[in-house]
């Protein structure tokens, strides 16, 4: 098997002159299942290729080739089928970085069963609302701190669980608890070999709780064609090269684990890299970045900015030839600060829970610091405005995905589960509306300003609150931001930065100031925050994005009371 070419029966590409994908079509039949087709092919031809270096905090690790990979997910498979899990059963998982995770959602898409991927930070609340809006059949967890309390607690409400798993991350621990299976005991016991269950590639594979700034979180649900999606982002975004180790940080929990922890990255042949810890240090990270010589990294840009506040003179990360990153919009100023440090570009790409890489800087294009990218050779994208006409380069629109109608769109989710009048508020029209706004360049490079909501209209001016963030996470007071409009008497609506500080200074009025005439100095001087308050920390959701909405009806309900928010001239 030539591992380099493995990929190319999925797809048909095509380059420019310099090397760089233009068009990259999906290519599967009706029964396409990546866990058999992907997966295990590579583990009939090439079973000792190296597939995944798991290590954790405390200091074990275990090293799996595809052949490994293989047997352990059909014995899980076993193990779930002997539990009853079967076709179109909807199970969740709640592991973590536990190899184990591999092991479970393999084995799901091997008996048909639709995984849910959840994260270890819910609360019993949580849980009773994701169970009964999916009906949750079968539950798959971690052991660590007090994910399976929250569990049981939402089980007494919510009667639907049929078997539920309990899953010890390190190798020989054992998870004992009343009423739950002990997944390692239990996996031991099983037999390594399966018969291939009939799918298609139309049935649903998997499902996301998008993690929505406003609302309850929606069900994004993808087939069995969504992994392909991922090969081009692999291969042409993270740069990944057959005997490349890869690391993406992000939790099982979250859509960017399927972006950088799974299948774009063994369409290729490349092992995954994992770091299986309760706490991000980042010392102990760019460690073991160096420690296991990882060649290709992505992450979300503040944990780029954790590495330089940490010092990354101090790591020898000499391994990593191609930086790529995703999940909030990078500013200038890390992008230069990193690339001092390596002397490697961070190649940027927006995308959701509901979609693959949308755009995308590629291998062999020279990003644009605070650019996103162009599109994707996967998408059909267009910026248009409320009336969905396209708006001329340098205008700020919504970016939609142009879908044929009766077109199925290899990579976008195909709908939110049982919540068919959500699904057309965002998907009507041969357009599906991402609900973030951007402008691009005369050059072709999208410039993200933000979600259609957080765009302020102030003085007759659209406003974006990336840029104005970008120039305010410059100056060394501050370590995060959030920029929203306010409401004002005088002028309606002003612009307004909710700031946390770094350790090194503290609240003030010249402070105030100081940071308003920087923003002055490097932007349109309508743009600068009439309005800064500081604060401790930003309300996020559960995958860290910044609720802004929040922040508005924080503000609203303050303008009903006499005002202690901090406001410039």
């Amino acid at each position: 098997m030539d591992i380099g070419a493995f990929y190319k029966q999925f797809c048909n590409e095509e380059f420019d002159g310099n090397g760089v994908l233009t068009r990259f079509e999906p290519v599967y039949g009706e029964h396409f299942n990546f866990a058999y087709d992907v997966v295990d092919a590579i583990a009939r031809h090439d079973p000792g290729r190296r597939a995944m270096i798991w290590c954790s905090e405390t200091g074990e690790e275990r090293f799996f080739t595809f052949g490994d990979i293989k047997r352990y997910s059909d014995k899980a498979a076993n193990m779930f089928r002997a539990h009853g899990i079967t076709k179109g059963d909807m199970v969740m998982l709640v592991l973590k970085r536990h190899y184990q995770f591999w092991f479970s959602i393999l084995a799901l898409h091997k008996l048909g069963a639709v995984a849910i991927n959840s994260s270890n930070m819910l609360t019993t609340k949580d849980y009773i609302y994701r169970f009964n809006a999916a009906e949750v059949d079968y539950i798959v967890a971690t052991a660590d701190g007090d994910v399976a309390d929250s569990i049981d607690a939402a089980c007494a409400e919510y009667g639907g669980i049929k078997a539920k798993f309990l899953v010890a991350g390190s190798k020989d621990a054992r998870a004992g608890r009343a009423g739950w299976v002990d997944y390692n005991n239990a996996l031991d016991a099983q037999s390594d070999s399966l018969e291939r269950v009939e799918t298609f590639a139309d049935e649903s594979l998997l499902m996301y709780f998008t993690s929505g700034t406003t609302g309850n979180p929606k069900m994004a649900y993808h087939d069995h064609s969504y992994p392909i999606g991922h090969i081009s982002s692999a291969k042409y975004w993270h740069n990944i090269k057959p005997d490349g180790l890869h690391l993406t940080v992000a939790d099982t929990g979250w859509a960017k684990a399927s972006w950088g922890k799974i299948y774009g990255q063994w369409f290729v042949g490349a092992a995954i890299f994992v770091y299986d810890y309760t706490k991000f240090v980042p010392a102990d990270l760019m460690a073991a970045i160096a420690k296991y010589r990882v060649t290709t990294f992505c992450a979300p840009p503040t944990i780029y900015r954790f590495f330089i506040k940490e010092g990354m003179e101090s790591y020898d990360l000499s391994s990593i030839t191609h930086a790529t990153t995703a999940g909030e919009a990078l500013n200038a100023e890390v992008f230069n600060r990193f690339y001092e440090y390596t002397g490697l570009k961070i190649m940027e790409a927006f995308g959701q829970s509901e979609t693959t890489a949308v755009t995308v800087n590629l291998d062999g294009t020279e990003p644009r610091p605070g650019s996103m990218g162009r599109p994707s050779p996967l998408y059909d994208i267009a910026l248009v405005d409320a009336d969905d006409n396209i708006v001329p380069n340098g205008e700020i629109g919504e970016l939609v995905i142009r879908v044929p109608e009766g077109k199925r769109q290899v990579g976008l989710f195909r709908g939110y589960y049982r919540d068919e009048l959500k699904t057309r508020e965002v998907w009507h029209g041969g357009l599906y509306h991402t609900g973030d706004t951007a402008w691009m360049d005369e050059d072709g490079y999208l410039w993200y300003v933000g979600r259609v909501d957080d765009v302020i209209k102030a003085s007759g001016y659209r406003i974006g609150p990336f840029e104005i963030e970008s120039v305010l996470m410059e100056h060394p007071a501050v370590m995060e931001c959030a920029v929203t409009g306010a409401s004002d008497p005088i002028r309606g609506t002003v612009v307004k930065a909710t700031i946390v500080l770094t350790k090194a200074f503290e609240p003030s009025e010249n402070l105030i100031k100081e940071l308003q005439q920087y923003v002055k100095k490097q932007t349109a001087p309508y743009k600068y925050p009439r309005i800064i308050e500081f604060v401790d920390e930003l309300p996020k959701t559960f995958s860290g994005k910044i609720k802004r909405a929040d922040i508005r009806r924080e503000d609203d309900k303050k303008a009903q009371a006499p005002s202690r928010v901090n406001k410039g001239a």
